[in-house]
Parts: structure tokens; sequence; C-alpha cells
């Protein structure tokens, strides 16, 4: 046990953690090395708030587009 390899993450304290790897990974099962651990594939998670749906885009477009004749009118007034 003594002469496995370390996990080397750093802790909350800055320190190196001592744990042992886990056999064929560079972490200890808390620091990533466990199965499965991590994120999951793919990030679905990025479109549940609806900032990319299209009604969404289009919208801020035309927000866009309402303030850049705003500033456009204003800009000809002064």
């Amino acid at each position: 046990m003594s002469t496995s390899p370390r996990c080397g993450a750093r802790t909350r304290s800055g320190a190196v953690c001592r744990a042992p790897a886990v056999h064929g990974k560079a972490r200890c099962r808390m620091h990533g090395g466990a199965r499965r651990s991590g994120a999951p594939r793919g990030n679905r998670n990025a479109r549940k708030h609806g900032l990319f749906t299209g009604d969404a885009a289009s919208e801020r477009k035309q927000v866009r587009d309402l303030l850049d004749e705003a500033r456009k009118m204003l800009r000809d007034l002064s």
C-alpha cells in the first residue's frame, strides 16, 4: 500500500491528496478515479433553460434590432 502511486490532486486546504490512486488511473476514488465518475458525455443540460430555442433567439434579434434603430435615431437627433 505504501508503494502504490498517490493521487496528487489538491485538497481544499491546498495540500496534495495522499490517498492511493485507483488501479489504472491517476486519481483516487474521491478525486475522479472511481468508475463512472465525472460529468456525463455531452451537455444535455445546456438546453434546459430555453436560451437556445429558435423563438428565444429570434426574439433577442428583434430586440437588438429595435435598440439599434433607437440608438441611430438618438444619434441623428443630436
